[in-house]
C-alpha cells in the first residue's frame, strides 16, 4: 500500500471525491479517510503529476512534507473532537489526550510542530473549530445555548459566552441577530 497525504479535506464528501477522482485516473484506491488515501501498488511520475492536478482541481493538495501531513492530522483530530455530539458520544478525556491517541504520537511534539509550522497552538485552532461549531449550531435553532456548552464538552454557559465573545466580539445573541451570518469553512480555521 503506497499512503498519498492530502490537505484540505474535511468532510463525507472530500472523503467521496478524492476517492472517485483517483479511481477515475487509474489508481486502485484501497482506503480513504481525512487527510489520506491509500493505493495499491507503485506510483509512477506521471501518475504522481494526476494526482497533483486532480487533487488541485477540486480543492485539495497533495502533501510532500511529513511534517505537513502530520499538521493535517492534527487538524483533523481538532474537527473530529469538535464535531462529536457528547450527548451520544461521550468523550470525557483531555483534548491533549484525544488528539495525542488519534495522531499517534506525543502531545508536547505536536504542540511544538504545529505551533512552529501554523503560528496558533493546537489548543487556540481546537477554540477557534469550536467557536464555528457554536455558530453552526446557533443557527440551526433547534439546539439551546446550555446543550451547545454541553454538546462541545464546555464546563457551563457562561464558559462558552465568554469565549465566544473573546473569538468574535459579540455575544452568542448578538450574532444570532445578525443577518448575515459571518462563518468560515473548517479548512480555513485558524489562518489569517
Amino acid at each position: 500500500m503506497v499512503p498519498i497525504y492530502i490537505k484540505n479535506m474535511v468532510c463525507p464528501r472530500c472523503i467521496r471525491v478524492v476517492r472517485e477522482e483517483l479511481t477515475r485516473i487509474g489508481l486502485d484506491v484501497r482506503s480513504v479517510v481525512l487527510g489520506e488515501a491509500e493505493v495499491e501498488g507503485a506510483i509512477s511520475p506521471s501518475q504522481r503529476k494526476a494526482i497533483k492536478n486532480v487533487l488541485e482541481k477540486n480543492g485539495f493538495e497533495l502533501i510532500r512534507d511529513r511534517h505537513a501531513a502530520t499538521i493535517e492530522k492534527i487538524k483533523h483530530a481538532v474537527i473530529r473532537r469538535v464535531q462529536i455530539d457528547e450527548r451520544t458520544t461521550p468523550v470525557r478525556v483531555k483534548d491533549s489526550v484525544y488528539i495525542e491517541r488519534e495522531v499517534g504520537e506525543r502531545y508536547a511534539a505536536l504542540s511544538a510542530l504545529f505551533s512552529s509550522v501554523e503560528n496558533i497552538t493546537i489548543e487556540h485552532y481546537l477554540i477557534l473549530q469550536r467557536i464555528e461549531r457554536v455558530k453552526e449550531l446557533l443557527k440551526y435553532g433547534d439546539t439551546t445555548l446550555t446543550e451547545i456548552a454541553y454538546i462541545l464538552g464546555y464546563s457551563s454557559v457562561a464558559h462558552l459566552s465568554g469565549q465566544f465573545r473573546k473569538v468574535t466580539g459579540m455575544t452568542p445573541s448578538a450574532f444570532l441577530r445578525q443577518t448575515a451570518v459571518p462563518r468560515r469553512p473548517i479548512d480555513t480555521v485558524g489562518r489569517s
